[in-house]
C-alpha cells in the first residue's frame, strides 16, 4: 500500500507572474475560467463555498459558478439551507476553484448578500422541470428518513404544478462581492507563483483600487 505522505507531483505546466497578469483580477478570473472550460477540465464551474456559524466553526460544501461580472460572483441554493443559515448570521464567505488539470488554484473573500428576486426568477425559470420540481422537494440540510421522502416529495410538488412550478420562496441566488482574490499556478520544486489582489476602498482622490502583491508560497 502506498503511503499518502509519500504522494508527490511536480507542477509544470505553466507560470503566473506580474507582467502576464490582468491588473484587474476578475479579468484574470475570467482568462483562467475561460482556460478551464477550454481544456474541459471535469466541472471547470465547480467551486467550494466556505461560510462560518455562530459558534465559528466553518464548513465547506461545493457548489457551481452561475454568474460573475463586475458586481460578483453568482450561485444560486435553498436558503434555508446550512450555508444558507450562516449567511444570515454571518454574511461573509470565501470561495475556491481548483482546476487540478491546470494546476490553479482561486480562492475568492468577500461580502455575500442575496441577488434580486428577478434574477433569481430568470434563472429559476432556465432549469429543467426536474431540477425545479427538486427545489421544492428537498427539504436541503435536514434530517429525513429515506430517499423515500425525497421522491414522494418530488410526485406530490409535480403533480400539484404540472409543468409551471413557481421558484420556491426559499430558494433563489447569493451573490460575493470578492475584496480580496489569490491566484495559485503550480510552480517546480515547490516555489509556486501566487498572486494576491486586495481591494481598496473608495477615497476623495481615489475609486476602488486593486492592489497586486506576490507571496511567497
Amino acid at each position: 500500500m502506498t503511503s499518502i505522505a509519500d504522494l508527490r507531483k511536480s507542477y509544470e505546466r505553466a507560470e503566473l507572474n506580474e507582467d502576464a497578469s490582468h491588473a484587474n483580477p476578475l479579468q484574470q478570473f475570467e482568462k483562467w475560467l475561460q482556460e478551464a472550460i477550454a481544456s474541459e477540465v471535469p466541472e471547470p464551474n465547480a467551486m467550494t463555498v466556505a461560510t462560518v456559524a455562530s459558534n465559528l466553526r466553518p464548513s465547506t460544501r461545493v457548489v457551481l459558478i452561475k454568474g460573475y461580472d463586475e458586481r460578483g460572483i453568482v450561485w444560486f441554493t435553498n436558503f434555508d439551507s446550512r450555508k444558507g443559515q450562516e449567511l444570515a448570521g454571518n454574511p461573509y464567505a470565501a470561495l475556491q476553484f481548483h482546476w487540478v488539470e491546470l494546476e490553479r488554484v482561486v480562492r475568492i473573500e468577500g461580502l455575500v448578500e442575496r441577488v434580486s428576486d428577478e434574477e433569481s426568477d430568470a434563472y429559476f425559470h432556465s432549469r429543467p422541470l426536474d431540477s425545479r420540481i427538486g427545489a421544492w422537494a428537498s427539504p436541503q440540510s435536514q434530517v429525513i428518513s429515506g430517499r423515500g421522502v425525497l421522491i414522494a416529495n418530488a410526485a406530490r410538488y409535480g403533480a400539484q404544478f404540472l409543468l409551471n412550478p413557481p421558484r420556491p420562496p426559499h430558494w433563489g441566488g447569493y451573490r460575493l462581492k470578492p475584496d480580496h482574490w489569490q491566484f495559485w499556478q503550480g510552480r517546480k520544486s515547490r516555489l509556486h507563483d501566487r498572486l494576491r489582489y486586495t481591494l481598496q476602498p473608495p477615497s476623495d482622490k481615489h475609486e476602488e483600487l486593486w492592489i497586486r502583491e506576490r507571496l511567497a508560497p
